[in-house]
């Protein structure tokens, strides 16, 4: 395989950052300065910086739950200088990164939504808990104006095109107790996670969403995280969810 592929494989970051250490010198194959096309056969011995890696000892991927507060971009820049989450105390450098891997977002939630935001150190486990063929559910707690009816509910469990976009069933129910309110709470199960997809579902049945809090994604849960916090993710939980995601057939 070629060595940058090799690398990424190997827990030395994205493709991208594995070229830029053969760039400025720090990878051998076999004792040679390593070029970034090199092919890496099985055997071959690769160093960094004159430590040896391999696919078979890459390091568990580091997995780290922030509470996104709301009115807080999901990206590392915004042309219009809006607050993103690496402004957060909690990720500005150097505090974040004196400490702790170079992250990347599980997944969006939108600047009006708060709550479970998943950051992962490894892209590939980062886009197979996204890829809705491994089906990791997401819990949310929604306020809306408005309310579902039974037909509605249903047909959202067995799955709705809305203007030429197919939504896959989803769980929505209704809490209790809530009689003679203009605003309702739900709680809504999702396992593909489209762009603004629980706002467009309660949308279509002519309801308003005006909070939306996600509580949980996979195994994950929110807990007590306050707004703004995060923390990082036990590594018995990500051992055990590579291994759920590997069964499914996950590349990791």
């Amino acid at each position: 395989m070629r060595l940058n592929v090799y690398l990424q494989k190997a827990g030395a970051g994205s493709r991208r950052e594995a070229e830029r250490l053969v760039a400025d010198g720090r990878v051998s194959v076999n004792g040679i300065k390593a070029t970034p096309i090199m092919p890496v056969e099985e055997g071959d011995t690769v160093l960094i910086d004159g430590r040896p890696v391999a696919p078979e000892t890459k390091p568990l991927p580091r997995l780290f739950l922030l509470n996104k507060p709301v009115d807080v971009l999901v990206t590392h820049r915004d042309h219009k200088n809006r607050k993103t989450i690496f402004d957060l105390p909690a990720l500005n450098p150097p505090q974040w990164t004196s400490r702790h891997p170079r992250v990347m977002n599980v997944g969006r939630l939108d600047v009006n939504s708060e709550g479970l935001l998943v950051l992962s150190s490894d892209g590939p486990l980062a886009q197979a808990m996204m890829n809705p063929d491994n089906a990791l559910s997401r819990l949310y707690r929604v306020r809306v104006r408005g309310q579902l009816n039974p037909a509605g509910i249903e047909a959202i469990a067995q799955g709705i095109a809305i203007d030429g976009v197919d939504y896959r069933g989803a769980e929505f129910v209704e809490e209790y107790g809530q009689d003679g309110r203009a605003n309702r709470w739900y709680r809504c199960v999702l396992t593909e996670g489209k762009n603004r997809e629980i706002r467009k579902l309660f949308g279509h049945f002519g309801c308003v969403v005006n909070r939306l809090v996600r509580l949980q994604y996979g195994p994950f849960t929110l807990g007590g995280i306050e707004p703004g916090e995060i923390r990082e993710a036990p590594s018995s939980q990500v051992k055990a969810l590579m291994d759920e995601l590997a069964k499914k057939g996950a590349k990791l």
